[in-house]
């Protein structure tokens, strides 16, 4: 390439942006997200008190606190008191209180506390405390003329981030950072946007383990006291210099200030940030860090104006330069056309980082990208590039990006995914693309390089189909929050070589059982609706090192059990913090690390062991018991009975109505047949009485049970032939169960006893404890072996079944029968 080509006009494609103040609070909430992370465990330890109105700081706080926030409230002095139940408080933020005052000892009890931003009140001298555990430390925005440091402030053997700045301070003199000169001090933010008048040699090289200092310190006409700053920060270890507002608006820097930066040997990083920048400046710094060992040059929201004619012009340089990495991150122009800065590339043989971000470009300026051959990453972010301004006719990918692997277009107007993917093929040796923050629509198939193996979609919305639309060679992607409802096996294994995947922020409820991904290393999942993760989820994850999982709305219930026991908590970076239960209700809010349901209460398969083994222990014990007390017998007796109850209820009228057809049932023994039938049967119904016996008078195909009870009833009286014979039969035993309950309800005489044969009461069967009380007070009739006694016997029995006139003996009986079914409905109920 010959030399006119590396002199080149370098239009920046700037709109007219608003300078807005940012870094100082980026630096801010950078450094107060550090102190968040050291202090804070779980999110319920807690508490944010901004803007209650408060007048002191609240005395019923809990001792768990760990996170204390009570900024925007009217608290203007900080005592021993309040604080001193709260142990375990490690942070304590309190900035646009009007604070005045801090007592020494105010922290007396706090010995876990790390973290204290007072920044933005009104105390008028740097507080002497007794808290020697402080590792970060925001005093800045507050009204002391001095920032001569307490003694007490070398007792601080932790501190690592300090933070002074005052509208009423503008000297620093060695004996004010003299307390911290042996102390390792990582970084210092230092000023408050206004100019210094006295700057005394040696009061920052005193701090010899610096590491990164932001001066927020305005220079005009005092530019040898900002050379004085730099050669001191050249005897500490500072590697990183931050110029926050350096030049006031409309300020002419007359000689060099930054010559110094070439003999700055530690110092790699340098920022630019909140500051005029005419370019008569921009042409001196950029020749001095050309020459310096920097090699991160970074300008933030600065407003260039200038002041040369023809641009910036930068002379030739000789030399090559370590410079890696350039950023131009929030452009405004004072004169609102295009600025022009020439510049000779050929020695940046170095630089494989640019970044333009902000600058509202909307064509690639490919003169510039084709003269920086190591160009190895490109971050046009935050501009307003579309399809046709970036691939436009006179670019050609081919050569403008010889050596380009890394390519970021977030925060653009691109819009056709099919288009990307086929062009940004031709930049042969890309290897990841971001796309987040677009407009990205999938209106066809898309062209991916095989050499791509990082793509971002972040916050685009694409819905479950982009899956289709993306390519197997992909190791790492990014599709946080694009409308995602659901991750499948069958999207995974599409994406063979995938590495990295990122679902953060959609709408994903479970991580399917059957999901198998064997490289698969870091998963992130946080910010969707997953309730619980359960067991057997990861195992198809054999490699993963990271899972972030925080931020769903996990359920406190057993269905989280597994994944708060056995998952193994060094794969969640975010743990516990991010964890809280959503449902149920009881637990909201509460962090999940603080559920502990009981072993046996989430283990199903164990509560089914345990209750099989109870039951079969009672099962067991209750067979025997039913066996060993003839359960089998008393069942069968239960269903007669209510059998007879459901009878009495449907027939009570018909018994008061009806009129018995026999005087006598005989219930007998199959085995003693021969005896009724030869000798009963024939005596008795030879001196005129009806009698029912069973194989003659039992209705055919009728239940044997019903055939029992509708002869009972029907018989005025029931004679029992007892014998061993009899305690042994089943049906006896029915015949016996139902007469003896009809005898005891409706009529105590109704039952007759014949012994056959000498049976001892204590002889019968459990079931017959009845039978037993009846011989023992009941007379009954034993059939004599005398023949001479037999006629006695004949007699008497027959004078039992015909004690009364028939008519009234019915009336009798079916009123008796009446009352028993009343009976028997009332135990019922």
């Amino acid at each position: 390439m010959d030399e006119e080509a590396h002199r080149l006009s370098l239009p920046f494609w700037i709109i007219a942006l608003s300078s807005v103040a940012v870094l100082p609070e980026t630096i801010t909430l950078a450094t107060e997200e550090e102190g968040f992370e050291m202090c804070v465990t779980l999110r319920e330890h807690t508490k944010d008190l901004r803007h209650h109105n408060l007048t002191a700081l609240p005395l019923n706080l809990s001792i768990k606190t760990e996170f204390l926030d009570v900024s925007f409230n009217n608290i203007a002095r900080i005592e021993e008191r309040p604080l001193i139940n709260l142990t375990r408080l490690c942070f304590l933020k309190a900035t646009h209180c009007n604070l005045e005052f801090i007592s020494p000892d105010a922290f007396a009890g706090n010995k876990e506390m790390k973290v204290l931003n007072v920044s933005n009140n009104l105390l008028k001298v740097i507080p002497n405390m007794h808290l020697h555990t402080l590792r970060i430390i925001d005093l800045s925005g507050n009204k002391y003329n001095s920032y001569a440091l307490p003694h007490n402030f070398s007792k601080f053997k932790n501190i690592d981030v300090l933070s002074l700045g005052s509208k009423n301070a503008f000297s620093l003199k060695v004996d004010d950072f003299s307390p911290l000169k042996d102390r390792h001090l990582r970084k210092l933010i230092l000023g408050d946007g206004t100019q210094l008048q006295v700057y005394e040699a040696g009061t920052l090289g005193q701090l010899r383990y610096l590491r990164e200092i932001i001066l927020n310190v305005s220079f005009c006409q005092s530019f040898a006291m900002f050379e004085k700053i730099l050669m001191d920060l050249n005897k500490t270890q500072t590697e990183k210099v931050s110029l926050v507002r350096l030049v006031p608006d409309d300020c002419n820097v007359a000689g060099d200030p930054f010559t110094v930066l070439k003999t700055f040997h530690g110092l790699r990083n340098l920022t630019v940030a909140e500051t005029w920048m005419n370019s008569s400046l921009m042409v001196k710094l950029i020749a001095n860090v050309w020459h310096s060992q920097i090699e991160d040059l970074t300008f933030v929201n600065i407003v260039y104006n200038e002041d040369t004619p023809g641009g910036a012009q930068l002379p030739d340089q000789n030399t090559t330069t370590p410079l890696k990495s350039v950023t131009f991150d929030g452009i405004k122009h004072y004169q609102y056309n295009y600025p022009t800065i020439k510049i000779n590339l050929k020695n940046l043989t170095h630089l494989s980082y640019l970044k333009f971000s902000g600058t509202g470009m909307n064509i690639l300026p490919c003169n510039l990208m084709s003269a920086i051959q190591p160009l190895q990453t490109l971050d046009l972010s935050n501009n307003l590039l579309e399809e046709s301004g970036f691939w436009w006719f006179l670019c050609k990918p081919t050569e403008i990006f010889p050596s380009l692997r890394h390519l970021s277009l977030s925060q653009n107007r691109f819009m056709n995914l099919a288009v990307i993917s086929e062009r940004s093929s031709h930049i042969r040796l890309l290897e990841s693309l971001d796309l987040s923050f677009n407009s990205i629509s999938l209106s066809g198939p898309c062209t991916w390089s095989s050499n791509l193996t990082e793509l971002s979609l972040s916050h685009n919305n694409l819905g479950n189909d982009v899956f289709k639309y993306l390519s197997p060679h992909f190791r790492r992607l990014d599709l946080s929050k694009t409308g995602i409802t659901a991750l499948s096996q069958e999207v995974l294994s599409k994406f063979p070589n995938l590495m990295h995947l990122i679902l953060s922020s959609n709408s994903i409820q479970t991580i399917p059982l059957n999901l198998r991904a064997p490289v698969l290393q870091v998963l992130h999942i946080d910010q969707n609706a997953i309730a619980y993760i359960s067991e057997g989820a990861l195992d198809g994850l054999p490699n993963l090192e990271i899972l972030l999982a925080g931020k769903n709305p996990f359920s406190c219930t057993c269905d989280s059990y597994w994944f708060l026991t056995a998952v193994n908590k060094s794969l969640l970076p975010d743990w516990p913090f991010d964890y809280t239960c959503s449902t149920p209700t009881a637990f909201a809010k509460t962090s999940l690390v603080n559920f502990q349901p009981g072993y046996l209460s989430c283990k199903p398969w164990l509560q089914a062991v345990i209750s099989l083994s109870l039951l079969t222990i009672i099962s067991a014990v209750f067979g025997i018991t039913f066996y060993v007390c003839d359960g089998a017998w008393y069942t069968k007796m239960l269903w007669v009975w209510i059998r007879v109850k459901r009878r009495a209820r449907k027939g009570e009228d018909r018994l008061l109505k009806n009129s018995f057809r026999y005087h006598a049932f005989i219930s007998y023994s199959q085995h003693d047949s021969g005896w009724v039938s030869t000798q009963l049967v024939p005596t008795l119904e030879g001196a005129g009485l009806s009698l029912c016996i069973h194989e003659r008078d039992f209705v055919p195909g009728q239940w044997i049970v019903d055939n029992i009870i509708n002869c009972v009833e029907d018989s005025y009286k029931t004679i029992f032939v007892l014998s061993q014979n009899f305690v042994q039969s089943d049906w006896c035993n029915y015949e016996l169960f139902f007469a003896q309950h009809r005898a005891i309800s409706v009529d105590q005489d109704s039952v007759v006893f014949i012994l056959l044969e000498p049976i001892p009461p204590d002889s019968l069967p459990r079931k017959f404890l009845r039978l037993r009380t009846l011989l023992r007070k009941q007379t009954y009739l034993e059939w004599p072996k005398d023949e001479c006694k037999k006629h006695l016997f004949w007699k008497s029995l027959r004078s039992m079944l015909q004690s009364a006139d028939k008519g009234n003996v019915l009336k009798d009986v079916a009123t008796s029968v009446t009352d028993m079914c009343s009976l028997l409905a009332n135990q019922e109920n």
